[in-house]
């Protein structure tokens, strides 16, 4: 039997805004009461974890023992195929200024710039296809836990465009789009997006099924 998601709050893992309300805007219709672990003073567990499956788990665990409350933690991240699927669960950390790079923080232009580096050193002629994944684990106090996954294929490009996404928002042109995800209208992009169809998969699980 399934596990339904309880009413009232949900902890969702993430210190990042942008994700907290890209999140709760998804979860809206469902009556949940989102809040972040940042909010709450939960500090943010290393992810050692070599798939998003893995972090995942490892973020909405660590967010419900700590808090008491039902958790939900999104580990995704952007695979590029002629890099052989990098950066994939390294994403965040490509952003990630080194000592000799500025203070520290993480710095997502200059981590759209390695891809490009990286994809100009191999050619002109080198293919772009890239997706985003998006992987979604909800867990409770107890230690039960679910997964989803979801994904969007699209390709990579250069100069980065638009200001209304996060990350790598701004190099990435999903399937069937002119526009990169920073210049697509959020409601489009909740639409559309890898998160999306994540979240179209917990929503059939625990809300409709």
């Amino acid at each position: 039997m399934v596990r339904r998601l309880g009413p009232g709050k949900l902890v969702i893992a993430t210190h990042n805004a942008g994700k907290l309300k890209e999140i709760g805007a998804l979860l809206d219709p469902y009556g949940l009461e989102c809040i972040s672990a940042g909010s709450l003073g939960l500090p943010e567990p290393p992810e050692t974890g070599t798939t998003f499956a893995e972090n995942a788990l490892i973020k909405a665990r660590t967010a419900a023992e700590a808090s008491g409350i039902q958790a939900l933690a999104d580990d995704s991240g952007l695979s590029v195929a002629a890099l052989d699927g990098r950066p994939g669960v390294y994403t965040a950390d490509w952003a990630e200024r080194q000592w000799f790079e500025g203070p520290p923080g993480r710095d997502w232009y200059m981590a759209m710039g390695k891809i490009e580096g990286l994809l100009a050193e191999m050619g002109p002629d080198t293919p772009r296809n890239a997706r985003f994944c998006c992987t979604l684990a909800l867990a409770w106090p107890d230690g039960e836990s679910a997964i989803y996954e979801g994904r969007v294929e699209g390709t990579v490009t250069w100069p980065p465009r638009g200001e209304l996404g996060f990350g790598y928002d701004p190099v990435f042109v999903p399937q069937g789009h002119e526009q990169t995800f920073a210049e697509i209208d959020p409601e489009e992009k909740h639409r559309i997006s890898h998160r999306a169809d994540a979240f179209a998969k917990l929503v059939a699980e625990q809300f409709e099924s």
